[in-house]
């Protein structure tokens, strides 16, 4: 992977928790060290949902603080807004004439839609924009913008690196080789990240701890998991501990081993544990979470480094519209 290049998008629709942390950020942060990386925070897809400007204008700047505060590397990696690359619009435009409709049916955010308005009896297409329908095409105009080699995503957003691929090649069948086919890199297996719950870790269950929550909040939040009724003396499997679960994607091997060892022997109470938990999770966040504070009373500030980025990603799509314009139209 050396001299690939890598693209990752990011929705400003909140701010994201710890599962979001250790299942992406955490990985995007270290390939930023080393890799060309292009991270582009996806405002255009936040107005499927979102429709008050000033939401999506906070949420920007708090992926942006949050990036730079985990220690984005942004020599390597070029951060920008999504809405600021003219050529974004250009090229969905131009890939709207090659895409076949039954791709777009295809989509699983447009079928969840069709299955929920089914299931209560609604209209087939009640609260579909055309947004929503065509959100692959703008995704696969992301994707292959920048020349793409590699799209880190989960298991469940795989579809759209295939989508991407799918639409490049309809275009380089009709007008040559024009655009790269990116591979999907679906993230390494972190096993299950609970939430206060125990259930994965979801803003859809209510039960996420905010990665950046102020420390008393992230206190609170950690001592509201829930747990069985077992005794401090009683053996306890760590394994199905939200507490251990957590504690271990923070922790050195030591401290996990450690942790482990005083479940296994009955030799900590829950509540212990949750302490453990608290003050481990706030020494690794302790110093981000003040630079992303800095950085959300400081604004200008990272206005100037996603206008930065944007230069830089400008030179790379333009390129792009200028191939695509001269195939599609002479």
């Amino acid at each position: 992977m050396d001299n690939k290049i890598i693209l990752t998008g990011i929705k400003p629709t909140g701010m994201p928790h710890l599962g979001n942390y250790v299942g992406a950020l955490k990985p995007l942060i270290a390939q930023s060290q080393t890799h060309k990386t292009f991270v582009f925070i996806a405002d255009l897809h936040a107005l499927n949902s979102i429709h008050n400007p000033a939401e999506i204008k906070r949420h920007t700047y708090e992926i942006a603080a949050l990036l730079i505060a985990l220690g984005l590397n942004t020599d390597n990696a070029i951060l920008f807004r999504q809405s600021d690359i003219d050529a974004v619009y250009k090229l969905n435009t131009f890939l709207m004439n090659i895409t076949p409709k039954g791709l777009m049916n295809r989509a699983h955010s447009y079928k969840a839609m069709l299955e929920k308005n089914a299931a209560l009896g609604d209209d087939p297409d009640n609260g579909v924009n055309m947004g929503l329908y065509t959100y692959p095409i703008l995704m696969s105009a992301d994707i292959l913008l920048y020349n793409s080699d590699i799209v880190p995503v989960g298991a469940d957003q795989k579809q759209h690196v295939e989508f991407a691929r799918d639409i490049a090649e309809y275009f380089n069948r009709t007008y040559g080789d024009v655009f790269k086919l990116p591979e999907p890199q679906i993230g390494r297996d972190n096993g299950l990240i609970p939430g206060l719950d125990g259930r994965k870790m979801s803003k859809s269950y209510d039960n996420t701890i905010p990665l950046f929550a102020p420390e008393n909040e992230l206190k609170k939040k950690i001592m509201r998991i829930i747990t069985d009724s077992k005794l401090p003396t009683d053996v306890k499997n760590p394994d199905e501990s939200t507490i251990f679960l957590l504690y271990r994607h923070f922790a050195s091997d030591n401290e996990i081993a450690h942790m482990r060892e005083l479940f296994e022997k009955g030799q900590i109470g829950y509540g212990d544990a949750k302490k453990m938990l608290f003050e481990k999770i706030n020494s690794v966040l302790a110093a981000p979470r003040e630079k992303y504070e800095y950085l959300m009373s400081h604004t200008a500030e990272l206005d100037k480094i996603l206008a930065d980025g944007a230069t830089r990603a400008d030179v790379v799509a333009n390129k792009t519209i200028e191939r695509v314009r001269h195939a599609m139209l002479g």
